[in-house]
């Protein structure tokens, strides 16, 4: 009798059977492996803004009756091609900010250029964080603090930049005293 199936010949006239391809079958939503699968095809047939959090599948976590802690909650969202932001960098009002918070921090302070390499990554961590009060959705800020000390030379700063003429900015700050000279950059670049 001759078995069902694809035979195949070999060199020496030999037939084997190669066996028939079965169907996957579609993982269950019950088993945890395939939970997470469900959820990243679903969320990639998705258009629309998706928000989830995937559950953690740790035994002990599960064991112990806590709730999902935000820690380990995933954020995912849609694209939603957005080109251009939904309020434009405003250079005026921050560089009044800038301006006030350099005034403020280096009121009273001497030319030290050891205390000015921890005091510029205090102003720019501060300055970015002012900046980011504004609330400018896709925008990325960089900040350059500059402590130059007045010894009669000539300095000049350049800054080159491959950005969107129509959404990306900068802003220029300074604080002159007797002994220095303080410039404080921000760049916002759009990013769609």
């Amino acid at each position: 009798m001759e078995r069902r199936g694809r035979m195949a010949k070999t060199s020496a006239g030999q037939t084997h059977q190669s066996p028939v391809s079965k169907r996957e079958r579609r993982p269950s939503m019950f088993e945890k492996e395939s939970y997470a699968q469900i959820l990243r095809e679903r969320l990639r047939e998705s258009f629309h803004d998706v928000q989830y959090v995937e559950p953690p599948f740790d035994d002990s976590i599960a064991d112990l009756g806590k709730e999902w802690k935000s820690a380990l909650a995933k954020l995912k969202f849609a694209n939603s091609y957005r080109m251009e932001p939904l309020k434009k960098f405003q250079a005026h009002s921050v560089e009044i900010k800038i301006q006030q918070i350099l005034k403020d921090s280096l009121k009273d302070v001497k030319y030290d250029d050891k205390a000015f390499s921890h005091l510029s990554l205090e102003l720019a961590d501060r300055i970015l964080a002012a900046v980011k009060e504004f609330a400018y959705h896709r925008y990325k800020f960089i900040i350059k603090v500059l402590f130059i000390q007045k010894t009669g030379q000539a300095i000049h700063i350049a800054s080159r930049w491959i950005w969107d003429v129509a959404w990306d900015s900068w802003v220029e700050a300074k604080h002159e005293t007797e002994s220095y000279l303080a410039l404080v950059l921000v760049f916002a670049l759009y990013c769609e």
